[in-house]
């Protein structure tokens, strides 16, 4: 117990994580296929080249994400899952978890909640990353967060704590065998605040590898791709590396 808090209070100091390098199983969670590409692409992908098992929990359907008025949304929800999987397989995701709630409409309630709860308690992941319900807008990059991501991250936090971890909630999860578990490590990603960066030098060219297999969603490849170097390179300097992911970083009490 005193080595793990050390190495917790040394991992707090540095700006590296003692449960990330030993985390066994890592659950991402989000509101549209592509955003945990994006988010956190490179970490996965590291995670799972050292021997984690990764889990990818999808809340809707993605599809309104197109403004292409030949496509229905009843295709493109076929389209963006297909990529999803893809995307997920390059990544070394073992298995993506599809909601399907419709695109535009998520809401943080007890049913959603009780849904990730399940997933949570049937994985027992180490780590779980999600949106930043606290992540409102970007003046500076005239950025407005979507109101999925913010209700995707508020219920997968109420989800973490309390109630996966509370036994008496959800008593009927407990007759399914999913027992209550606690959750280590939360990540959180957040384009403007950061305190835990994860180098993805060595992962960048998977993690495009992984946002370009959402075709639907990229009109202009090289201007992404561009976009997401310069924006690695500019976490990269606070660790000195040259490409990096940030989080808000939470270790649950």
């Amino acid at each position: 117990m005193f080595l793990e808090r050390l190495s917790i209070l040394i991992d707090s100091l540095l700006g590296f994580g003692y449960y990330l390098r030993m985390a066994k199983i890592v659950l991402g969670v989000c509101a549209h296929p592509d955003d945990l590409e994006f988010g956190c692409g490179g970490s996965i992908a590291k995670w799972v080249s050292e021997g984690a098992t990764a889990y990818f929990l999808v809340l809707t359907d993605g599809s309104k994400g197109s403004e292409d008025p030949n496509i229905t949304p009843e295709e493109l929800k076929v389209i963006r899952r297909s990529e999803q999987e893809e995307a997920a397989k390059i990544l070394g995701v073992k298995e993506n978890f599809f909601l399907d709630y419709i695109d535009g409409e998520l809401e943080n309630n007890l049913e959603l909640r009780k849904k990730i709860v399940r997933v949570i308690r049937q994985i027992k992941p180490d780590v779980v990353i999600t949106m930043d319900p606290s992540f409102l807008y970007d003046a500076k990059m005239g950025f407005i967060n979507h109101p999925d991501h913010r209700a995707c991250g508020q219920a997968t936090l109420d989800a973490i704590f309390p109630f996966a971890r509370n036994a008496k909630t959800f008593p009927e999860l407990l007759e399914e065998g999913l027992f209550s578990h606690n959750v280590k490590e939360v990540l959180l990603v957040n384009f403007q605040n950061m305190n835990y960066f994860v180098d993805i030098t060595d992962e960048m060219e998977t993690k495009l590898e992984a946002i370009l297999a959402h075709k639907s969603q990229v009109d202009n490849p090289e201007e992404i791709q561009g976009f997401m170097r310069k924006a690695g390179k500019m976490l990269g300097k606070k660790i000195n590396v040259e490409y990096a992911e940030g989080f808000v970083k939470i270790n649950p009490n």
